[in-house]
């Protein structure tokens, strides 16, 4: 059976994982499996930026790929960013079998709040769903509470849910059939 595999980049809390990973095996119906952590990702560094570069972590993640893996997603704790957007919470390969997440900015904290983590845990279960959508070729909802529509702030985020819409939904079980053939 095919898992998702979690990679932590850089330092996670335990909690933060194994709420992201329960999450996970509800709505994907997958199991988890965690793999070893490693450190925050140098080689991605923008100096200018103070930010971390999400498309190229992402393309050295297809190398970690195997045979069991059915997805796999990066979590980091570092602010990522593609190079026409300030910021990004997360990115995915598009029909491709990785991606990566970032809670940097999806903690109060970064806003000059108190900290809520279990706010933190639902912004993070939802940008996980919403990236590893996206490696299942689902592009952005028009449904504004489905998983898929596109989050421009957290608050944006709040508003919706961790699941896929009706349609976002028949769309990954009819994938999923069809690489079963």
């Amino acid at each position: 059976m095919n898992h998702i595999q979690i990679l932590p980049l850089g330092s996670i809390p335990p909690e933060i994982l194994s709420g992201l990973a329960t999450g996970l095996t509800m709505e994907f119906r997958q199991p988890c499996e965690f793999l070893p952590e490693e450190p925050d990702p140098a080689f991605a560094y923008n100096v200018t930026r103070q930010q971390y570069s999400s498309t190229e972590i992402l393309a050295t993640l297809t190398q970690r790929v195997t045979e069991r893996t059915g997805r796999l997603l990066a979590v980091t704790p570092i602010d990522l960013y593609i190079p026409i957007l300030t910021f990004v919470f997360g990115e995915a390969q598009l029909t491709g079998l990785c991606a990566i997440v970032s809670y940097h900015r999806l903690r109060q904290e970064f806003y000059g709040l108190p900290v809520d983590k279990k706010l933190l845990h639902h912004r993070l279960l939802k940008e996980s769903v919403h990236e590893l959508g996206h490696t299942h070729s689902i592009q952005h909802c028009e449904e504004y509470q489905c998983v898929m529509s596109p989050s421009h702030s957290v608050e944006w985020i709040d508003l919706k849910t961790s699941s896929f819409c009706s349609t976002c939904r028949a769309n990954i079980s009819s994938l999923a059939a069809t690489n079963r053939m």
